[in-house]
């Protein structure tokens, strides 16, 4: 199916995506695609390094008449979120993603796309080997492991870039002129309890599936399910009204996604009381999550007895952990409308065999506030007996509105589009705020195509819009303005 991709338009572009989602690329094994990215260099004659931390940096002198005008970083990563559907057979790091044309939109197959940051990616290589487009010099900067920690920004060090501006390619909306994000951090409660041999007489697999899921940044203000939320609620309530005892719980996998599914092994002695309380809860969420989470569903259905069962102390205290600990926003800005200022994802839940693990990702763009919720998280896990740890943690990124690069963008949005482009920050993290510690004062913005449904297997990027990104793209390049005196 990568045929007809590579014959939409722009085809270089088009072409480079399919060449690109041939390769397996998930965070912290992008080994293939630095080599990938390595060969592109390489094969066409420009100068190619790879730093360190495994980032790829390809530099392209000016075209002719271009030779004045400021050196241009263009940046996107190259790893990608890997997500796929409970029922598709899919082994990421072999497989590449198979993708096709539904209207004037390209998809992937049960699984996440990658025009996250793919195709940001792809237009860096179009302009790298093309050989009729009108450019300043032009500095291509491939990050690795954005998605997963930022790593590829935090390693990069300074002096391999001479640029003074820099264009981010991973903004997901293309009215939209990035400025600002917001800065994160990772946070773990680990720990191991006690077990017990089960006592009841019957055993069942509960299971949270079909949640719309999504970017635990981007899409954390929409009001959508939490897997790891809805599973820990139905488990309350259920031990409420017939006791049980919880073998293990598993959901929810990347920190930067909300979760879309859970699964639970519990046992006990009424299964007829346990599978009518499982229905009534089934029909509470679907009524609360009609809007968001359509496709909810909870099933139920009856497996062999486990070995060991946790203790009943442990299961009341982890469950309260759970149901306390914060998902969500946890407060909007109060000097831009509408942007979240801090959040947390209650990302990942794994308690089986005598160990747990639970996995927040926490955002804010005041860095402060980003401390005081991960304290307050690591207060609810205090409760339990964790070991809390911290880390990938990274900076937000400062908008600066007066920039010129933002005055050019916005005023050429307006030009070719009738149309006031949205400059505003995000609640994601991006790249930007990072890269600017090592290279004080570049000027930076990011902007992209629309790609909606990113870090789910909803993930779908439109056709026409990569047509608008790359043509505003190649008339910003025509317009960046000669090198200071």
């Amino acid at each position: 199916m990568s045929d007809s991709i590579k014959q939409l338009e722009p085809q270089a572009l088009w072409g480079h995506f399919a060449d690109l989602n041939a390769v397996p690329r998930p965070s912290k094994k992008e080994e293939r695609v630095i080599a990938f990215m390595k060969a592109f260099g390489e094969s066409l004659n420009l100068p190619t390094q790879v730093d360190e931390a495994g980032n790829v940096i390809i530099k392209k002198p000016a075209t002719a008449g271009m030779e004045d005008r400021e050196t241009v970083v263009l940046q996107s990563h190259l790893d990608m979120v890997h997500q796929k559907n409970n029922d598709t057979r899919f082994d990421f790091n072999t497989q590449g993603i198979d993708m096709y044309i539904d209207g004037d939109w390209v998809k992937a197959r049960g699984t996440t796309l990658g025009a996250d940051n793919g195709i940001g990616v792809s237009a860096i290589m179009c302009l790298l080997q093309s050989t009729d487009i009108p450019h300043p010099a032009l500095e291509a900067l491939f990050t690795i492991d954005e998605e997963t920690g930022m790593t590829g920004a935090l390693e990069l060090k300074g002096g391999l870039l001479s640029g003074k501006i820099m264009l981010n390619l991973d903004t997901e909306e293309d009215n939209e002129l990035t400025i600002g994000c917001a800065g994160g951090i990772d946070v773990t409660g680990e720990g191991n309890y006690q077990t017990n041999a089960p006592t009841h007489t019957a055993a069942f697999r509960l299971q949270v599936t079909g949640l719309t899921g999504g970017h635990s940044g981007i899409d954390i203000h929409k009001g959508r399910a939490n897997a790891n939320k809805l599973m820990n609620r139905l488990l309350m309530n259920v031990n409420k009204s017939s006791e049980i005892s919880i073998a293990s719980i598993e959901g929810g996998s990347l920190r930067n996604a909300i979760p879309r599914e859970s699964v639970a092994l519990v046992t006990t002695n009424d299964s007829e009381s346990l599978q009518r309380i499982v229905k009534s809860f089934e029909d509470i969420f679907r009524k609360e999550y009609h809007t968001t989470d359509p496709n909810l569903c909870i099933r139920i259905e009856a497996c062999d007895l486990p070995d060991q069962v946790m203790s009943p102390e442990f299961k009341q205290i982890l469950l309260r952990s759970i149901y306390t600990c914060p998902n969500g926003i946890y407060r909007m800005s109060p000097d831009i409308a509408g942007l979240v200022q801090t959040s947390n994802n209650l990302a990942r839940v794994v308690v089986k065999d005598g160990t747990y693990s639970i996995q927040c990702l926490t955002r804010s763009s005041v860095e402060t506030e980003k401390t005081d919720l991960a304290d307050a998280i690591t207060a609810v896990f205090d409760g339990l007996g964790a070991k809390t740890t911290f880390g990938g943690s990274y900076p937000g990124w400062m908008p600066e509105p007066s920039s010129p690069i933002v005055t050019l963008m916005s005023g050429l949005y307006r030009e070719l589009f009738q149309a006031e482009a949205h400059v505003n920050a995000c609640h994601a993290g991006l790249e930007c705020g990072i890269l600017g510690r090592n290279y004080p004062g570049m000027q930076m913005i990011s902007f992209g195509p629309n790609i909606y449904g990113a870090h789910s297997p909803d993930e779908k990027v439109q056709i026409s819009s990569v047509q608008k990104f790359w043509g505003y793209l190649l008339e910003t390049l025509k317009r960046i303005p000669k090198k200071a005196a």
